[in-house]
């Protein structure tokens, strides 16, 4: 019974993040149903959305041991999971939330963006 323990205990974290974002999911759509809603939900709201995350495009991973690692230099080419065209993905604070590909921006063509092309569903905890 112990070992079923240790291997639930690494989904805990993203169980109890689902818990947190519904809960507060509930509390911002109770705020809103209030009569006096409208001034507490700007001041939550503003609060809320100035809260910092962790954003990440995963371009993509490898695995290799320590020695090809060490022998890594300035030139070397190291091969990636992925292959081109297919798409990245967006993480936000550890959790994946969306895939995308790859693009050019428009306003600036010395760098590169990520257009979502689908958004993953939060799973709902039981």
């Amino acid at each position: 019974m112990a070992k079923t323990k240790v291997e639930a205990e690494p989904d805990q974290p993203d169980e109890q993040l689902d818990r947190a974002i519904e809960e507060l999911r509930g509390v911002l759509r109770e705020e809103e149903r209030r009569p006096d809603a409208a001034l507490q939900s700007s001041a939550n709201s503003s609060i809320i959305m100035t809260i910092p995350v962790d954003v990440q495009i995963i371009l993509g991973s490898t695995e290799m041991p320590v020695s090809e690692l060490m022998a890594l230099q300035k030139g070397s080419t190291v091969a990636l999971n992925r292959r081109i065209g297919e798409p990245v993905d967006v993480v936000v604070n550890g959790r994946r939330i969306a895939r995308g590909e790859i693009t050019v921006l428009e306003s600036d063509p010395t760098r590169f963006g990520i257009r979502l092309t689908e958004i993953i569903a939060a799973t709902k905890s039981a």
